[in-house]
């Protein structure tokens, strides 16, 4: 059974049986994946907020973000490892409150020994960081709020 199959039925289980928090990890050759999964009743994914990588989303277009946060969220357009500045040490491409412009890096995401850029796609100012520098990221999971 693959990975994503795995998670789905595990997510139905847990909506059968009232579980709204897992977490998963699975050992691979290349390394360890973990995810953490927060169902809601609500809305069929959610943006969990914590300090390990998490959360699951809709669509790759900006949409309001569920949660006390109002704006809109950038999100990961690939699976891979988010970078929030160009190299270790340096100064982080955005910090909340900051001002950014539509097309600014404010994160990298490698996937396959390739750092992608993530720009911005609206103007606006930096509300939330809701991923941890060198986290894991999903595709369609967001990384910044801005508003």
């Amino acid at each position: 059974m693959s990975f994503r199959a795995t998670v789905e039925s595990m997510s139905k289980i847990m909506d059968d049986m009232g579980i709204t928090e897992l977490d998963l990890e699975r050992q691979f050759l290349f390394g360890v994946y973990r995810k953490h999964i927060h169902l809601s009743k609500q809305q069929a994914a959610t943006v969990a907020v914590s300090s390990a990588p998490v959360a699951d989303a809709k669509s790759a277009t900006s949409e309001p973000v569920a949660g006390t946060v109002s704006g809109y969220a950038l999100k990961s357009p690939m699976v891979g490892v988010v970078y929030l500045a160009p190299e270790p040490g340096a100064d982080t491409f955005v910090t909340v409150g900051k001002q950014v412009k539509s097309g600014d890096t404010v994160a990298l995401v490698e996937a396959m020994k390739t750092f992608n850029p993530i720009k911005s796609d609206k103007d606006g100012v930096v509300k939330e960081i809701l991923v941890s520098d060198g986290a894991a990221v999903e595709f369609d999971q967001p990384l910044i709020v801005i508003e």
